[in-house]
């Protein structure tokens, strides 16, 4: 029999034959007056309204062919058990119930497999009618059960009946995922019920009801079922006497379930498949308080009364919830989380690992493993986490602070999401998959199942896909951030007490960490995680942690009160907690400069948001020579105002003088150590204590560049005559590249006057550009100054503060004494006109590195100078023994020692020409002019005094060169040095200088 092909067409756009690949010829066949009676083949058109109406509804399912073919099928039984009678009551009632021929249609295209059972039953399609009120029928779990009969078969159907209620609802949007996830878990508790009664009545007779309770967990106790799962239960039997007979029922109650809808786990019980299938209230606890491993406590999360005795049920709850929230405190247990979802991973198929929803990366598993790891740490002291759903979780996680707006919302949305697809995969056949299908045909029933349409250039499979690929690539990068956030460890090691911060636990915590004004503290703290905001709220999450950290300085309460000043800048903007429980070691870090270092401490009060380089490795690591240098001249060059241009390099210098420090601080604090990498990706220890030589070339490098900027600021502001050359020389610790945090700027000022102007025009005006740079570094303002200090110069403070490049020459010429020369062996160029500086280095030379070294007379005069300088310059009352620029074997003898075997030796030997001091000791150690012991004794005795200086300046934030013997502050420079006791460290610090002051003299006297 032939049909006009244009009905075929009419019908496919209705969607059918799109699966069949026929253009409808199928649908024609069972639409036709052989079929359905619903299209009329010659007219091209439904039958009449009602059938119109009826075909509509298909077109709208997810896989219309599938509904068509369904729904024929179901009619065809129909016809069977009503002898062949022509009209159809299903068809009948289809057309006058709107609602019925809505849910029908639509579990007929998503679902084969209720699909199946309805024709096997077509009497159930009443189920899904309308009620008489309207109502769409009740979708919310419960059994109706039927009276008499096999009550395994009864306890079938009815399932069946309520779960075909539920899908009816979930596709015709009458219920959202989570009240169709709630639905399914309700249903599996009435189910386990009623195979438990089942189980109960088929005892023996005279057997005694035994009390068991059957335990709901995974998704089905987190009240988060899907279609297709297997339902994981724990059975409790209250005493042994119950065991017998419990161990009955709940054998005949898995088999039950397993008839009657889908597999009952008992895996998660105590030692497995191994263990036994019922213990006793008593048994579980004493394994779980001794055996129990990390997971079996994560497990334990969703655990909620299903069937059964539930009074028994929620006692063993509730015995076993404090060993729950003490299962994060195991050393291990973090890890222990982590290790098992990457062996869930591993054992995944390669073949479907991209593929896999649930288990694989970017899926279910991902934002599963986070909430739950985030309970169990967080959990212990806020009790509004203990929920055993995923969903609830997530959303107290962020009302508490614990999950950023955002990254909470980013994850409900992808588990929303995954959780529909996965619905919409178990439904269809009604089969335990978590596996998106390959098959182009599977692939637009799943797209159309979700709801995706064609759009223009895109088809619905390829917006399914574009979609699935966007969740599951920010799932896996907030599961990583989450999962393996760094403060996850430092919180789970605080005791369960110490996070829940009311008034008593908290000073006694305070009291206990070694704070010396408890009240004090607690009333910072109370300032900072008082009231009900979620700032607050993230505060309380914190600061356990901070505490602990604050109490590891030897002023816990300085920590914790410059930890409030900075809170109160920055608690107001968006980024800073956010960036302090998200950010890393961000807050450890942060804890751990602001407990030791006043110095940072008080940068970070001027410039809080510099605390955001704590976050990055990098950030860490100081910039280059170079890069500071061009990053300083273009902030002065986007400002006209020299006064402006210079308040802007200052700030770029604080940031990097914030970012050295920070880096010095941290240099030996384990974990929290920076590991900056090179642009190769190598790994590089960041400079710190550990590396003096390091921090004094980055301190110079910063002055250098900010000297440079002012300069440049200086030079645009004081007019002078055309060609004037001008160039600003390092001297002392700046020119040795040794600075420390408040060094001073030791410099020359020197000009080349232009040929053919006047000499004093060129004079004043080169002394107005430094008298200018000098100025604009000085202008009081909220950044650490840089004063610059020219008494170095020929004359000193009675000497003119510019000369000329011919001024210098016949200075140095005619009336330079061995001190000015000594001075001159650090004399590099730091900023202005390059050749000019290469023209002065050149011009000192044989006055710093003379070619037939020294005279004895002058040996004895730069004897002579030092002895002096060690009486009349060290500070009455200091102790000699541990000062470390005047004292013995300190910063001060080695130099001297150095400097005079350069002044003798380097216009021989070209290899001791160097500024540095270290550099210089070892090439005339090379040079076989210092014994090998005496130039290690010295280059010890240099290296820990100047370590100790600059930790005592961090410390302190402020100059000092005493090391105490006792206290707060030796205490803290030994913390920061990496070492543990200070009695130790004074008498290796005692120890290292009086072998470096024997060495220095050996050399001085040699």
């Amino acid at each position: 029999m032939s049909r006009p092909t244009r009905a075929t067409g009419r019908l496919a756009r209705y969607g059918f034959g799109t699966a069949e690949g026929d253009g409808g010829a199928r649908a024609a066949d069972l639409l036709g007056p052989d079929g359905l009676r619903l299209w009329r083949p010659e007219e091209q058109e439904p039958a009449d309204e009602p059938a119109g109406e009826l075909l509509a509804a298909m077109s709208r399912a997810a896989d219309p062919d599938l509904a068509l073919r369904q729904l024929h099928r179901i009619v065809e039984a129909e016809r069977r058990t009503t002898d062949g009678a022509v009209d159809s009551p299903l068809l009948a009632e289809l057309h006058a119930d709107p609602g019925l021929r809505r849910r029908l249609i639509a579990v007929l295209g998503a679902s084969s497999a209720l699909g199946d059972h309805l024709v096997a039953h077509p009497d159930h399609c009443t189920a899904l009618r309308t009620a008489p009120d309207g109502l769409a029928p009740i979708a919310e779990g419960r059994l109706e059960p039927a009276a008499g009969g096999n009550p395994v078969a009864v306890l079938r159907t009815a399932y069946r009946l309520a779960l075909l209620r539920i899908a009816a609802a979930d596709l015709t949007g009458g219920r959202g995922l989570e009240q169709t996830m709630a639905a399914l878990s309700a249903l599996a508790d009435a189910t386990l019920a009623a195979a438990y009664e089942v189980a109960v009545a088929e005892l023996a007779e005279g057997t005694e009801r035994p009390r068991l309770a059957v335990v709901a967990m995974g998704k089905c106790g987190g009240g988060e079922l899907n279609y297709v799962s297997d339902v994981d239960v724990i059975f409790v039997a209250a005493e042994d006497a119950d065991l017998a007979a419990a161990t009955l029922v709940a054998t005949r109650l898995i088999h039950i379930c397993g008839l009657v809808a889908w597999p009952v786990d008992a895996a998660l019980r105590p030692e497995g498949n191994r263990g036994p299938l019922v213990r006793t209230l008593a048994s579980h606890l004493a394994y779980y308080q001794r055996w129990a491993r990390t997971w079996e406590f994560q497990a334990l999360l969703k655990a909620r009364p299903a069937a059964g005795d539930l009074p028994l049920a929620q006692e063993w709850i509730d015995q076993l919830a404090p060993l729950v929230w003490r299962a994060a405190e195991r050393p291990e247990a973090v890890e222990d989380v982590r290790a098992m979802r990457r062996r869930i991973i591993d054992h995944i198929p390669p073949k479907e690992l991209e593929r896999e929803i649930k288990r694989g990366p970017g899926g279910l598993r991902d934002i599963e493993f986070a909430v739950q790891l985030l309970q169990l740490v967080h959990g212990r002291g806020d009790e509004t986490l203990r929920a055993p759903g995923t969903i609830p979780a997530l959303r107290a996680l962020v009302a508490g602070g614990y999950v950023g707006r955002a990254d909470g919302e980013a994850l409900l949305r992808g588990y929303r999401f995954l959780r529909s697809v996965e619905h919409r995969l178990q439904l269809q056949g009604l089969r335990r998959t978590h596996t998106v299908p390959t098959e182009p045909g599977a692939l637009r029933w799943l797209a159309a199942a979700l709801g995706f349409t064609a759009a223009p250039g895109r088809s619905a499979v390829e917006s399914f896909r574009a979609e699935w690929v966007t969740h599951a690539t920010e799932v896996r990068r907030l599961h990583a951030k989450l999962l393996y956030r760094p403060l996850l460890e430092s919180v789970a090691r605080v005791p369960a007490d110490g996070l829940r911060l009311t008034p008593e636990a908290a000073r006694h915590r305070l009291e206990i960490l070694g704070f010396a004004d408890p009240a004090g503290a607690l009333r910072h703290l109370q300032a900072l995680t008082g009231g009900v905001s979620r700032t607050a709220a993230i505060q309380r999450t914190l600061l356990p942690v901070l505490l602990s950290e604050f109490a590891d300085a030897p002023e816990p309460d300085r920590g914790l009160l410059n930890y409030r000043k900075v809170s109160d800048k920055l608690g107001s903007t968006p980024w800073y907690l956010r960036l302090l429980r998200d950010g890393g070691p961000v807050a450890r870090r942060l804890a751990r400069v602001l407990a030791l270092s006043r110095y940072v401490a008080d940068l970070l009060a001027r410039d809080p948001e510099a605390l955001r380089l704590l976050a990055e490795e990098n950030e860490l690591a100081p910039r280059s020579r170079e890069v500071l240098r061009e990053g300083f001249l273009a902030a002065a060059a986007r400002h006209a105002d020299p006064v402006e241009a210079t308040r802007a390099v200052r700030a770029l210098r604080r940031r990097e003088l914030v970012r050295v420090a920070c880096a010095d601080v941290l240099c030996r604090a384990g974990a929290l150590a920076p590991t900056p990498t090179r642009p190769d990706g190598a790994n590089r220890p960041a400079p710190g204590l550990a590396d003096i030589t390091q921090v004094g070339t980055a301190l110079a490098d910063v002055t250098d560049a900010t000297l440079a900027a002012a300069l440049r600021a200086a030079q645009a502001s004081q007019p002078a005559p055309e060609g004037l050359r001008f160039a600003v020389i390092g001297m002392g610790r700046l020119g040795g590249y040794e600075s420390n945090y408040l060094s001073d700027a030791d410099v020359l000022f020197v000009y080349d006057p232009p040929a053919g102007s006047s000499e004093s025009a060129a004079s004043a005006a080169a002394h107005a550009i430094a008298e200018e740079l000098r100025r604009l570094l000085g202008v009081p303002a909220p950044d650490p100054p840089l004063g610059v200090d020219a008494d170095l110069r020929p004359e000193g403070r009675q000497g003119p503060l510019v000369r000329s490049l011919a001024a210098y020459a016949a200075y140095y010429a005619r009336w330079s004494r061995v001190w000015e020369a000594q001075a001159l062996l650090r004399a590099r160029f730091v900023c202005g006109d390059a050749e000019l500086g290469a023209e002065f280095e050149a011009m000192i030379d044989p006055v710093r590195y003379p070619a037939e070294g020294l005279t004895r007379e002058q040996v004895v005069e730069i004897r002579r100078i030092k002895a002096r300088v060690e009486t009349e310059r060290l500070p009455r009352g200091a102790d000699p023994a541990t000062h470390t620029k005047l004292g013995r074997g300190g910063l001060a003898d080695v130099e001297w020692a150095v400097q005079l075997v350069q002044l003798r030796h380097a216009g021989r030997v070209p290899s001791l020409r160097g500024t540095r001091t270290l550099d210089a000791l070892a090439a005339a150690e090379r040079a076989g002019l210092i014994d090998p012991t005496d130039a290690a004794e010295m280059a010890a005795g240099w290296s820990l005094a100047a370590q100790v200086r600059n930790a005592l300046m961090l410390v302190r934030g402020r100059a000092g060169d005493q090391l105490p013997r006792h206290g707060v502050e030796l205490a803290g420079v030994v913390r920061l040095l990496g070492r543990d006791d200070p009695g130790e460290f004074l008498d290796e610090y005692l120890r290292v200088g009086r072998r470096s002051r024997a060495a220095t003299e050996r050399v001085l006297n040699a």
